[in-house]
């Protein structure tokens, strides 16, 4: 069974759909499973980590014993861990443990859907809406 389903919501088209197509000034510029859209999409493995506190000072030294990878800390107590290769978490924990830096979480980030579109297409879903008046929300 088909059932097409047209909304600028793409959290619920994410949710509810197992195929999706984007479509740009009438034309379909992507379709595919919801799956493989967001596996093209990840150009680089991402980890972010959750540390009790001291991420900024944490994040430069991890920086500079990992120089192929590119870290950040977002704020006092995440730190993102970006490659173009697949990240092993032991090398971290094993960093994180020496250093006597508690670790209460490290997630695998992905593209969410929303990133993709824009990837696509090039267009920010809000550009959009707002250049259709935000009339069919």
């Amino acid at each position: 069974m088909t059932i097409f389903l047209t909304t600028h919501y793409i959290e619920d088209a994410e949710r509810l759909c197992d195929r999706i197509g984007f479509i740009v000034g009438g034309s379909v510029v992507r379709l595919d499973r919801v799956t493989a859209l967001i596996e093209d999409a990840q150009k680089e493995s991402v980890v972010q980590f959750s540390l009790a506190d001291g991420a900024k000072s944490v994040a430069r030294e991890l920086s500079e014993h990992f120089p192929a990878m590119t870290v950040a800390a977002l704020d006092d107590h995440s730190i993102q861990v970006r490659s173009k290769n697949q990240l092993q978490l032991m090398p971290f924990m094993q960093f994180f443990t020496a250093r006597g830096c508690p670790v209460y979480e490290a997630r695998r980030i992905k593209p969410t859907l929303e990133d993709v579109f824009v990837q696509v297409t090039g267009v920010a879903l809000k550009q959009q809406a707002d250049g259709m008046g935000g009339s069919n929300r």
